[in-house]
């Protein structure tokens, strides 16, 4: 599977772009003021939302590099006369890409890419590897932790890291505060020993056990019987992905389950800082 561009990728094949950012969102919109691309001749990385607001936007950045003139900001409606209905106004801003622009974009992206949530995949199966494959679209650090190397090995999730342990339950202890942690291994006793132990953390944002209502009920005696900890039970998801959809193959079980997880690790998070080429109030200068 190939692995998919990175920001330093682009900038390193596309020098000449241009960097488009949402300054204003007013009413309905689709991005906030958070949200913003680069746009070469050739090609885009990144989004400000998609549909003919972006083609727009791509359309005025591509003729500001083939004339070689900086563009014009831009507020445009999003109604009937562009083809949108969501009824707000958007307002960019248009930055010839840098190096020192450049430099603080990777900057921005090193800083939110080592603020991200965690989420530890225990079981590299045929559940594990789904889930590894959905969350790796999401902005997550995704582990897929596993003590059998070949399981890892075949793992088919692009841009995730994996980790082969004998102790499992050593990376639970170590992970940073807010994490999630998802047990679907080969073992019933595994799961019961990595999800005790993700439940005694009180600052997991999610503890998920692939199953049924029955191994939720065996998991309980467990608790009560070897851990002596049976208030523990009612933080764990188990069954992971629901009960609304009765379907048990393995794609379907983890979609249902990266949603899960997303809102449990993301809904409590602040937005994103403003982009690296401009400030709250106004757009960079090409000097910075």
């Amino acid at each position: 599977m190939a692995a998919r561009a990175t920001l330093r990728d682009f900038l390193h094949e596309e020098p000449e772009c241009v960097l488009v950012e949402v300054t204003g969102a007013d009413g309905s919109t689709p991005r906030d003021t958070d949200a913003w691309m680069l746009v070469s001749t050739r090609r885009t990385f990144g989004t400000i939302g998609g549909g003919q607001l972006e083609y727009m936007a791509i359309d005025h950045a591509r003729l500001a590099l083939q004339q070689g003139q900086p563009a014009d900001p831009m507020t445009i409606p999003l109604g009937p006369e562009i083809g949108q209905c969501c009824g707000g106004r958007v307002r960019l801003a248009f930055t010839a890409l840098t190096p020192g622009l450049a430099d603080r974009l990777v900057d921005r992206d090193n800083v939110e890419t080592a603020a991200r949530p965690n989420a530890y995949i225990f079981g590299a199966g045929h559940v594990g590897d789904a889930l590894a494959t959905a969350l790796s679209l999401a902005p997550v650090h995704t582990v897929l932790v596993d003590t059998r190397e070949a399981e890892l090995a075949a793992c088919r999730a692009a841009g995730i890291e994996t980790c082969l342990t004998a102790v499992p339950e050593a990376i639970v202890r170590d992970a940073p505060p807010g994490s999630a942690f998802v047990i679907l291994t080969h073992d019933h006793a595994l799961d019961f020993l990595i999800a005790a132990e993700a439940l005694r953390r009180d600052d997991a944002a999610y503890v998920g056990m692939i199953g049924s209502k029955t191994k939720r009920a065996t998991f309980k005696n467990w608790l009560s019987r070897e851990i002596g900890r049976p208030e523990l039970l009612p933080r764990l998801v188990c069954p992971i992905g629901g009960s609304v959809v009765k379907d048990k193959r393995p794609a379907v079980i983890a979609t249902l389950a990266a949603a899960e997880i997303l809102t449990a690790v993301l809904a409590p998070r602040a937005p994103a800082e403003v982009p690296a080429g401009r400030d709250k109030t106004a757009s960079v200068s090409p000097t910075g």
